[in-house]
């Protein structure tokens, strides 16, 4: 199936798109809509609102995002994408996160970030290793308690990084440990997030803030066997740190 990554202008495009954002996440209450009127003033404003369309013109997945600042200057901060149920797993993540780059580009911005939860090992994986962003920051209870997030900032002139050959035998009992030496520690967790549990998740976020408060930052997440995933980090040379 062909698909066509898109900048959404109109107010039906719009529309659809809180639509397909309610339906991919299952919201009903009305206090986590999202308003179309927003959406409008964004893309007018320098911000991103883009989707992929399908061969029938059909909206299957969207993102948008807008400009953010800190005292190393502007970035733009991507907060939300989502994929149609029946789209997922046919690269449109891929498609949505170099359309929002293109938009930043050309509003003269060079970095992306956004949120995600680090239990999350597909994400953390894409993330990580498909586009080469790098996990810079932890935010304990960001979307109240046991909403932690990794935030990511991505180079968006960097090519994604070659990946390491990772030669680690874990299992169960290494869940929320620190390991590895000198400059490429790594941070091992359920590859499954049912399997998270408190003791657990306090273990990864105590890591995590350990971690990256000595300077470094997550650049790969895999999966290995034993119902285990591993996060490896890296010395934050960048410049930006």
């Amino acid at each position: 199936m062909a698909f066509r990554p898109v900048t959404l202008t109109t107010a039906e495009r719009f529309a659809e798109a809180a639509a397909l954002y309610r339906a991919v996440f299952g919201y009903q209450d009305p206090e986590y809509a999202l308003n179309p009127r927003l959406l409008g003033a964004l893309v007018s404003n320098g911000g991103s609102v883009v989707g992929v369309l399908d061969e029938d013109d059909r909206l299957v997945a969207f993102a948008y995002g807008f400009c953010g600042t800190d005292r190393r200057g502007f970035y733009h901060y991507s907060q939300s994408a989502v994929v149609a149920a029946d789209q997922q797993g046919h690269g449109l993540g891929r498609l949505l996160k170099h359309a929002q780059r293109e938009v930043a580009l050309s509003h003269g911005m060079t970095r992306m970030r956004w949120t995600y939860d680090p239990f999350q090992i597909r994400n953390g994986h894409f993330n990580l290793d498909v586009l080469g962003a790098r996990g810079r920051w932890y935010a304990p209870d960001m979307y109240g308690p046991g909403g932690d997030r990794v935030v990511v900032e991505w180079n968006l002139h960097a090519q994604p990084r070659a990946q390491d050959h990772l030669e680690l035998e874990l299992t169960e009992a290494d869940w929320g440990v620190l390991g590895g030496a000198g400059d490429r520690p790594w941070l091992a967790l359920p590859s499954d997030p049912a399997a998270v549990t408190p003791e657990i998740a306090e273990r990864v976020r105590q890591g995590f803030l350990d971690l990256l408060g000595k300077g470094l930052a997550a650049d790969s997440c895999r999966r290995l066997p034993n119902r285990t995933a591993v996060y490896l980090f890296g010395a934050a040379d960048d410049g930006r740190s």
